[in-house]
């Protein structure tokens, strides 16, 4: 590791750098080409990885790992110092090997793990209280508690059950015995064979209500029982989630975060601007944050900012060793948002109009719909902020019908979209994208060699809530997400399949390629998922149902241009 001066994290480059012209502006975080700075700033990161020994991490890289490996997000910040000369800040998200201090990475904003600080020593008194409430939640007590009363009250249906039934046929009894018995008694004794009979119906409802006094007595003493159990389980969680609470905004008042300008802002108040919510836990933990922080507080002005993953995949997101990855969205965007206050930064590439040049090909039309051979990087429906998109293409040229979206495809997908151009064309065809009924072919180009011929992957997907648009895969929450495949070919080490998706969910496609239980291979030029390049290789080729109007089958096929 080189320094500069006295700043201990102010690195050198090793490699010359002098013919790389700097940035005009600022990385975009959450949507980026990495500088040729950074890329190289980052490769000297990972080259310190592969050989360090200061600490010790199962990133999962190693083919024996014992299982409990975690990826993490590394970032690097190059930087100009007073003296104009070029260096970078390196980053961690989160802790790493157990610590918040590491000789080669800038510190945190506030580090929670300082010996005898609140966070540590509150933190102690948690533990203890989640140990109790474990304890008493796991008790033979309430467990026996919880028998003693499942049983009794089993014991207590089921003898009710027989004394109702009792009852009832004694009611019967009596019923066919003043049927039998009134045409050959005298007036005087059909009346004492009633009163007999009433006083006899007045003793069964007392017995029937004596017994149900008395169960609900020897319930109620055990139900008690249970309730002052569950009552010191339901007392501790209280005080857990108030002393948690508590310790959390501790913790967040430590955060406060400067901007280009110097200006500094608590995070509670960057998120209460920002979207009127509350920070997330470990918002401000994130590499970004922590690089900037320090840039600023030490007299660094940022050049330009990339962050890459190292190490194994979470289980449900996505990431991929090595792969460059924007800032999530949740944790950093309103803190980043402040953070870049009086910088110059790149613009919003999701925001800007691009294809307003870009024809939109059709090859379909009758007087139910149109079938169009969408364009890569080209919106099915307007965005927040784009709004060139097949849908207002189709608007302008019938500005009173007004087309109907049927299916839409993900914008850096090319192929087959079919618009409606009527309620009833749209409610017939939509039904049989319900019923499953509509086949479709998608082509992809994976980016690596896939050895097996085909199969079926099914795995549930739902969105990141902390990172939209991204997907994961959740077996808890997720939507079920079935895609059936074949391998087409081996083209210099990619592997061209198609794709024949049995639900429609979103990303489907290119999580199923991508994550490990699917092909483990991302589709070549996935951005997201992979790695970028000119284009998503993922083309809608073929899609088959029945026409709106003349109730035939009709198919459309266009090949992929990759």
């Amino acid at each position: 590791m080189s320094t500069l001066d006295n700043n201990a994290y102010f690195h050198a480059f090793k490699e010359d750098i002098s013919g790389i012209e700097l940035p005009l502006r600022f990385t975009f975080p959450f949507c980026y080409e990495p500088h040729p700075l950074a890329i190289i700033a980052a490769q000297e990161l990972q080259a310190y990885l592969e050989i360090q020994n200061e600490w010790t991490h199962n990133f999962g890289l190693e083919e024996n790992n014992d299982g409990h490996a975690i990826g993490k997000m590394f970032g690097i910040l190059v930087v100009r110092d007073q003296q104009h000369r070029l260096g970078y800040l390196a980053a961690v998200s989160g802790k790493l090997a157990g610590s918040n201090k590491h000789r080669h990475f800038v510190p945190p904003i506030f580090d929670m793990l300082e010996r005898d600080g609140f966070f540590l020593n509150e933190e102690v008194h948690l533990n203890a209280l989640n140990r109790k409430i474990e304890l008493l939640e796991n008790s033979e007590e309430l467990a026996q508690t919880k028998s003693n009363l499942n049983r009794l009250k089993d014991q207590w249906d089921t003898t009710l059950d027989l004394l109702k039934t009792k009852l009832r046929n004694q009611k019967k009894e009596r019923k066919e015995t003043r049927t039998r018995l009134r045409p050959i008694l005298s007036d005087e004794a059909y009346e004492t064979l009633m009163e007999d009979m009433r006083s006899q119906s007045l003793k069964d409802k007392q017995e029937l209500q004596r017994y149900q006094y008395n169960m609900h007595l020897a319930l109620e003493s055990e139900n008690l029982k249970l309730q002052q159990l569950l009552s010191d389980i339901l007392t501790m969680k209280e005080e857990r989630k108030i002393r948690s609470g508590n310790l959390q905004r501790q913790l967040f008042e430590q955060y406060n975060f400067l901007n280009a300008e110097g200006q500094p802002k608590n995070v509670i108040a960057i998120f209460q601007d920002f979207d009127q919510s509350t920070p997330p836990a470990g918002a401000g933990e994130c590499a970004a944050p922590k690089l900037l922080q320090y840039a600023y507080s030490h007299n660094l002005t940022p050049i330009a900012l990339a962050e890459f993953w190292w190490g194994c995949s979470p289980a449900s997101e996505i990431r991929r060793h090595k792969n460059y990855y924007p800032a999530c969205r949740k944790k950093c965007e309103p803190i980043l948002g402040y953070m870049l206050q009086g910088l110059t930064v790149d613009p919003n590439p999701m925001q800007q109009e691009t294809t307003l040049q870009t024809e939109l090909p059709q090859i379909y039309e009758d007087e139910d719909i149109i079938v169009f051979n969408k364009p890569a990087e080209f919106l099915s429906v307007p965005g927040i902020y784009v709004k060139d998109s097949v849908y207002n293409r189709v608007l302008k040229r019938y500005p009173n019908a007004g087309p109907i979206i049927i299916h839409r495809l993900d914008m850096s997908t090319s192929g087959l979209l079919v618009v409606a151009k009527n309620k009833m064309a749209h409610q017939f065809i939509q039904d049989q994208f319900i019923q499953h009924t509509i086949t479709k072919e998608y082509i992809a180009l994976l980016d690596g060699v896939i050895e097996q011929e085909c199969g079926l992957i099914d795995l549930p997907l739902r969105v990141d809530l902390d990172d939209r648009p991204r997907q994961m895969v959740c077996y808890t929450h997720g939507k079920p997400a079935q895609t059936k495949w074949e391998r087409i070919a081996v083209e210099n080490g990619k592997t061209r399949v198609r794709f024949y998706p049995l639900t429609g969910r979103t990303h489907q496609l290119r999580m199923h390629a991508v994550h490990p239980e699917g092909l483990n291979t991302p589709i070549f030029g996935d951005d997201l998922y992979g790695r970028k390049a000119n284009r998503l290789h993922l083309h809608a080729a073929f899609i088959k149902f029945i026409h709106p109007g003349s109730r035939q089958e009709i198919s459309f096929q266009i090949p992929s241009d990759f």
